[in-house]
């Protein structure tokens, strides 16, 4: 990893005493913040403990000295620095007078979320957790650097605080490519990104701090408009972010239910539960407990469920070990039922398994006879539900390499000179609706249907082959050994059945690399 924290600028706006000290000591660049209070010691803090820089209580002239080197306070009591990501915050006696400052250090770390990298390839929206100062901003601004620069994906940063991108008009070169939008005021922060959406059309939109419950219903209309996002929140784990009604919306919602007498006793629980709303806006949750420890939540839908019925969530713990490498820890279920029956699933699976191959060829031929459609200006939510009515052969993807049709209003539509060069240069058809009703969508979904040819579907060869490969590297290394294994390099369509072949064995699979060497690899699972 290479660390960039440009620690001397924050040393040259401080009193001549206190940075001289800080220069001098051993372990300065693990700092993470400098404490200056009105009649006390000022403060030097590090992750294990703190170091009192010197015996001189701070007076008014220092505080002055400070504030003369610094810009102009936002309405959030911050400010910053010039092309650095350290941020300053005061804090006011009742006059509005500065009594206090802290001075944050930003740090741009490359290289930190290796570890995750996976996760943003597969395109689903990410949510971080954890407490002030434990790396999340850190974490998102090199989240915006990989997804920008080497995955080339469109991203768009709201850099509510100029924490993010620096406080500069021209962006922190650790953001790459990444576009940077600044809000006038903290309070506009979800207007900002609703804005992002409509003007810029990016494929990704990063947010830091989602505090309040407008903010989450805007996360909510950008997520069903087909846009990753990557976000953080305060709060130490997922059971937090249930119980805080403000933002649980981004998991989906609670809400109490009452149950009938029969469904009560057929579930074995009380008349009266909590359920899960609807769908979540963030697919994935990162807990960052401690400095490159995170605990994951790959399936936030289930693991919403689970802890609603009081089972222990599904987790996955990675981490860096000493000697630099990374470590991937899938939790036990606790359910003593949910074991029993993956041990018979998995019995079953090694006794039948080559009949398994044949079944899977032969049921799942019809993968590729489904319809890709890319939404634009649509809701997610009530296109997927016609579809579903309907048991239409359509998927919608968030993708538009992966579309064979495009869906969208006619107005925004017609506003989109760029949505329409990338369709004639891909060859992707428009289909687009005046206004966003059920009618309307239902007929223009049967359209779609009626137009497209559904003969041109790929071939099944080396299906069998390919299959047949990861079946031996399932019971050979991933089961009697429980090591992750790799395998050859496949097309996509073929790692699509490799996929469903994984989840037969109850296993958890990702596509790495770059085509045409983009391959599967297997990770053990705990089914003790």
């Amino acid at each position: 990893m290479i660390i960039s924290d440009d620690l001397e600028k924050l040393l040259k706006i401080l009193p001549i005493e206190i940075s001289k000290t800080i220069e001098k000591y051993p372990n300065k660049n693990q700092l993470i913040e400098i404490v200056m209070d009105l009649g006390k010691k000022p403060e030097a803090r590090f992750s294990d403990h703190v170091y009192y820089i010197s015996n001189k209580n701070i007076n008014w002239q220092d505080i002055n000295y400070c504030i003369r080197r610094l810009g102009k306070f936002n309405v959030d009591n911050r400010t910053g620095i010039k092309n650095t990501l350290h941020r300053i915050s005061s804090i006011n006696n009742r006059e509005g007078q500065v009594v206090g400052l802290t001075y944050r250090v930003g740090r741009a770390v490359l290289g930190n979320i290796n570890i995750i990298r996976d996760l943003l390839e597969i395109g689903h929206s990410i949510l971080i957790l954890g407490k002030p100062g434990v790396g999340k901003t850190t974490a998102i601004r090199e989240i915006a650097r990989i997804l920008a620069d080497e995955i080339g994906k469109r991203v768009i940063i709201i850099d509510t605080s100029n924490e993010i991108a620096g406080d500069s008009d021209i962006g922190h070169f650790s953001i790459g490519r990444a576009r940077r939008m600044q809000v006038k005021h903290p309070q506009l922060q979800h207007q900002v990104m609703i804005e992002a959406i409509e003007n810029h059309m990016p494929e990704v939109i990063i947010i830091d701090e989602i505090s309040t419950e407008l903010e989450a219903i805007a996360a909510r209309t950008i997520a069903e408009r087909g846009v990753q996002l990557i976000g953080t929140a305060h709060g130490n784990s997922l059971e937090n972010l249930i119980r805080n009604f403000t933002l649980s919306d981004l998991i989906g919602g609670i809400q109490y239910v009452t149950l009938g007498d029969e469904e009560a006793r057929k579930r074995g629980t009380q008349k009266s539960i909590l359920e899960r709303k609807s769908f979540p806006t963030f697919n994935i949750v990162i807990e960052i407990h401690q400095l490159y420890s995170w605990r994951i939540h790959q399936d936030v839908e289930q693991n919403v469920d689970r802890i609603l019925q009081g089972s222990r969530p599904i987790l996955q713990d990675r981490f860096i070990s000493l000697d630099n490498k990374h470590i991937i820890k899938y939790s036990q279920y606790n359910n003593n039922e949910i074991i029993n029956s993956n041990k018979s699933k998995l019995h079953s699976i090694k006794e039948h398994s080559n009949h398994l191959l044949h079944e899977l060829v032969n049921k799942n031929m019809n993968i590729n006879h489904k319809i890709y459609l890319y939404l634009h200006s649509l809701s997610y939510k009530e296109t997927q539900s016609c579809i579903d009515n309907m048991q239409l052969p359509i998927i919608l993807t968030k993708s538009l390499d992966n579309a064979n049709a495009i869906l969208g209003l006619r107005i925004q539509t017609k506003n989109t000179p760029k949505l329409r060069e990338i369709a004639k240069n891909k060859k992707i058809p428009i289909y687009v609706i005046s206004n966003e009703t059920i009618p309307q969508l239902i007929k223009v979904l049967k359209n779609i249907i009626n137009s497209y040819d559904f003969k041109k579907v790929y071939k099944n060869t080396h299906i069998f082959d390919s299959l047949k490969e990861m079946r031996m590297a399932i019971l050979n290394i991933v089961l009697s050994k429980n090591q992750t294994v790799e395998l050859l390099p496949r097309i996509a369509y073929i790692r699509k059945y490799q996929h469903i072949l994984a989840g037969y064995f109850n296993l958890y699979a990702i596509s790495v690399g770059k085509e045409p060497f983009r391959r599967l690899r297997i990770y053990p699972r705990s089914l003790a």
